[in-house]
């Protein structure tokens, strides 16, 4: 019967482009906020005449909106917490290109018979 636990390697075994890449996940994923989705801006106008609104300064929400089981959930960002809810979106997406990245040398080494 196989052992199909993974196979540990130390840090000095891997290559040193694979050990950047996992330094760099494991720092964002340690050291920042993360979270999945979008943010949504949205500028409406309230229909009251005297509101400067009415004027062209519109009203401005923002929301974070992310899928989950297939249907879409969203959450207001209040403005104090807006430019956090962004660093902690971008964090999200930069850790999946690593990962990709980090996949695409997985891939690569299959392909070639490594372990």
């Amino acid at each position: 019967m196989p052992d199909n636990k993974p196979k540990k390697l130390s840090r000095s075994q891997l290559p040193e482009d694979e050990r950047r890449l996992r330094s760099q996940i494991a720092r964002l994923v340690t050291n920042c906020g993360l979270v999945r989705g979008t943010l949504n801006v949205r500028e409406k106008v309230c229909g009251r005449r005297n509101c400067r609104c009415a004027r062209g300064e519109r009203h401005r929400s923002v929301s974070l909106v992310a899928s989950e089981n297939g249907r879409l959930r969203q959450l207001y960002v209040p403005g104090s917490l807006e430019r956090t809810a962004e660093q902690w979106v971008e964090t999200y997406k930069r850790i999946r290109e690593l990962l990709e990245e980090l996949s695409q040398m997985q891939w690569d080494k299959l392909k070639r018979r490594e372990p």
